[in-house]
């Protein structure tokens, strides 16, 4: 996401730009192709509310500096409700269409192993970054890499979902066409069939760290048998909460628990189960996700997997315009950073091909100002967070400068569409003065 970005942002600036990526040529567990922009775990760039929501607010900023990521994801988006999720293959292969066809942009396929020497680079090899260049960054940093473990959510075959149990909605029917207010597929448990699931969620075979792997989950991803274990309610109050949801068979009976499944491609073939990310072993996940009412005979396409993501301790290392303080003609960009999502490494992608593009031409493009969502995010991983306890962020309101209380107390989402409504005028502000 982040190297497709700056990529394309540096070339629009008239920078000539030479793409390295290692894919297909080294692979890693996660990625299946070698398109750019391959999204290997959900397939939603979440919440597109650009008045009350943080990462709805960064989708926004992104679209007017003419991003390519998100006008590629708005022309593979599928119905979700409020979320912006997309078609992941066709999207990955309509970026890389966009890129390869690019006049001043040229591909070269294979594993760059050391950080280069000469010439302006930017790192953005997200957090699947290989051994070779991952050992080659801590030499030069002096200093272990940061990790935590993330964890991908299962696949469905939808023609395998017994819809005489589970019914299409999303949560509150939310959204403007029936498209978007049935975007969702929800299976229905009661309160025995919820406690059975958590008993075998808790007992099944899970995939266990090796020995010296000490590094924790990050919370916005964590499995849902790690969320089990926080309490036998936390999932029933989490992705399998039953608020806002009617079962269409049983409209007078309401579910102790739902879980949900989000159409994975166009076609509506396929569905992710929602919030289910696992580290259970391949045989335990069909046997306890086939407990779920309506999967009982579920067919998958993909099953859910964990993996350790590596990131370096930006406060530290990285300057104000992403470059590595003892390589100056090196920045770092996306999830690497300490970043947490696709829309959030894209848009660090986004500032680190102008910031390279504005030094090649002899400019310096100033960071955005702190009280928007780019800012927030650059601000954080450059400085703003604490670098002892640093650890992967998304965007999110608590980075943001807080808004003059003036007039009384705000109600929250008031005081949300305020955030937004100053972020989107000095957003412009700092698009104009470039």
């Amino acid at each position: 996401m982040a190297g497709s970005e700056a990529a394309w942002q540096a070339a629009q600036m008239g920078v000539p730009v030479v793409l390295h990526e290692m894919r297909p040529k080294v692979g890693t567990f996660a990625h299946r192709t070698g398109s750019f922009a391959e999204m290997v775990c959900s397939n939603s760039f979440r919440s597109d509310d650009d008045e009350r929501n943080a990462v709805g607010l960064l989708h926004w900023e992104m679209g007017a500096a003419n991003g390519l990521i998100m006008e590629m994801a708005r022309s593979h988006r599928l119905p979700a409700g409020g979320a912006l999720a997309v078609d992941r293959d066709p999207f990955a292969e309509a970026v890389t269409a966009r890129l390869m066809n690019h006049p001043l942009i040229s591909v070269e396929y294979g594993e760059i192993t050391e950080l280069p020497q000469d010439g302006h680079w930017i790192i953005a090899t997200g957090p699947l970054t290989s051994p070779a260049l991952a050992n080659s960054i801590r030499a030069e940093t002096g200093a272990e890499s940061l990790a935590f473990f993330d964890a991908i959510a299962p696949i469905v075959y939808a023609e395998s979902i017994d819809m005489s149990v589970a019914w299409l909605q999303s949560r509150y029917d939310k959204g403007e066409t029936e498209e978007e207010r049935t975007a969702y597929i929800n299976c229905p448990m009661d309160k025995a069939q919820y406690e059975a699931f958590i008993d075998a969620l808790l007992a099944a075979d899970k995939t266990e760290f090796h020995e010296g792997e000490t590094a924790g989950y990050f919370d916005g991803c964590l499995p849902i048998e790690v969320m089990a274990e926080r309490g036998r309610e936390t999932l029933r109050h989490g992705p399998m909460k039953p608020v806002g949801l009617t079962n269409a068979h049983k409209p007078q009976e309401k579910a102790y628990a739902v879980v949900q499944l989000r159409r994975d491609n166009k076609l509506g073939t396929l569905y992710n189960i929602v919030g289910f990310q696992t580290k259970m072993k391949y045989g335990a996940q069909t046997a306890v996700f086939k407990m779920i009412p309506g999967l009982e005979n579920a067919s998958f396409a993909r099953l859910g997997g964990i993996h350790r993501n590596t990131f370096i301790n930006s406060p530290t290392l990285l300057d104000d315009q992403m470059r590595l303080k003892t390589r100056p003609n090196i920045r770092f960009a996306g999830q690497v950073t300490g970043v947490e999502g696709y829309v959030e490494s894209a848009a660090m992608g986004l500032l680190a091909g102008r910031m390279a593009a504005a030094e090649i031409k002899g400019q310096t493009l100033p960071p955005p100002p702190p009280d928007t969502a780019m800012g927030a995010l650059i601000t954080h991983i450059t400085g703003g967070a604490e670098a002892r306890t640093f650890q992967p962020m998304n965007v999110n309101f608590g980075l943001f400068p807080p808004i003059d209380a003036k007039g009384g107390r705000r109600g929250r989402k008031d005081r949300y569409k305020a955030y937004t409504d100053r972020a989107k005028d000095r957003f412009t502000q700092w698009l104009a003065a470039q």
